[in-house]
Formats: C-alpha cells, sequence, structure tokens
C-alpha cells in the first residue's frame, strides 16, 4: 500500500464520490476492431471489483464522464451499477459543477482518476486526483497520487484500495473499530 502523507490522508477521510474516465483508465486506451469492423475495447476485471469494493465496504458510489459515447461504454457502466454516467463529455469542469449541485457536494469531498488533457481541469478541482503509471506527463505532474499500474490494468483498482485503506483505517482506529487486519480485504 502506498504511504500517503498526512495531507493526502485527510484528502482521502473527505471523499464521497469517486469520479473516473473511461479511455486510459478503465481501459488501456486502445481502440480494437474485428474482422467485421466492430469496435472493442478491453476492461479489467480488477478495475470493476474496485466499484464493487467501495460501494460495498464504504457505500461511495462511482460516477463516469467521459468524451466517448459508444454503447461498449455504456454496457460496462450497467454491469458495474454506475448510476452517476456522463457519456459524450469533452468539457467535463461544467458536468463536475452540475454533479457537485445535484448531490450537495463540494469539490474537497470528489476524487477523480484521468489520464490525459482532457481531465486535467476536473482534476486541478477536485479534493483527491491520481492518473494511471501511463497517463499523459502534464497529468501526472499535477495528480496527487500516480498509480503504479497502468490504465485497464488495475490503476482505478489502485486508487480505490488507497481509499478504502486510508478511509477503514481511520474508523477502525476509533472506539467504535477494531484493529486492522483482515477486515481489509
Amino acid at each position: 500500500m502506498k504511504k500517503l502523507s498526512k495531507e493526502l490522508i485527510e484528502k482521502v477521510h473527505r471523499i464521497k464520490l469517486v469520479l473516473t474516465d473511461c479511455d486510459g483508465v478503465l481501459t488501456d486506451g486502445g481502440i480494437y476492431y474485428s474482422k467485421q469492423g466492430e469496435e472493442m475495447k478491453l476492461f479489467s476485471a480488477r478495475d470493476g471489483m474496485g466499484v464493487e469494493r467501495l460501494r460495498k465496504l464504504l457505500n461511495i458510489e462511482t460516477g463516469l464522464i467521459t468524451g466517448e459515447n459508444s454503447e461498449i461504454v455504456r454496457r460496462r457502466v450497467e454491469k458495474l451499477g454506475i448510476r452517476e454516467y456522463h457519456p459524450g463529455s469533452i468539457d467535463k469542469y461544467p458536468i463536475l459543477k452540475k454533479i457537485l449541485k445535484n448531490r450537495n457536494l463540494s469539490t474537497e469531498e470528489i476524487a477523480y482518476i484521468g489520464d490525459d488533457s482532457n481531465d486535467m481541469e476536473i482534476m486541478q478541482q477536485s479534493g483527491l486526483s491520481a492518473c494511471p503509471a501511463d497517463a499523459f506527463m502534464p497529468i501526472r505532474e499535477i495528480a496527487h497520487l500516480i498509480m503504479d499500474n497502468k490504465g485497464g490494468q488495475g490503476a482505478f483498482r489502485e486508487f480505490a484500495e488507497i481509499i478504502i485503506y486510508y478511509k477503514k483505517r481511520n474508523y477502525e482506529n476509533t472506539k467504535e473499530g477494531t484493529s486492522w487486519g483482515s477486515h481489509y480485504w
């Protein structure tokens, strides 16, 4: 588990919603075509488990803001039970403002993971930001956290597990909680 500074741990504790980009985060950024010309994308099942674990262990929902507007992504969103889905969103910051208003949240309560230039503004405005190991260099320079994993290869899961670890660790160190250990897994 990544060791976080006290400042970053405090940011994690404020998180109430995790938002993500799709291509380059939940996928490897590649677009594959079958012989028949069908577009395909590779999603990591581990990332999907990260969405589920955030929901189950912390009651934190995951939202998806993407420039993509495809049936493939819509089906993945449906399978993961993601309700905050914004396809075709090239300019992502206005979507963030709408989400904040609708959910009565502040930017400090948002975690965002992105990988490319169209994620920059929303990452700069989010309480906690992260990127895959293979993100565009300017994104790596502004992210609070750079994942060890690449996009489509567990970067989202790694981010989710960091949030889970530090939020549960806080709870379990209170008098209501128990000692840290197997509850994480």
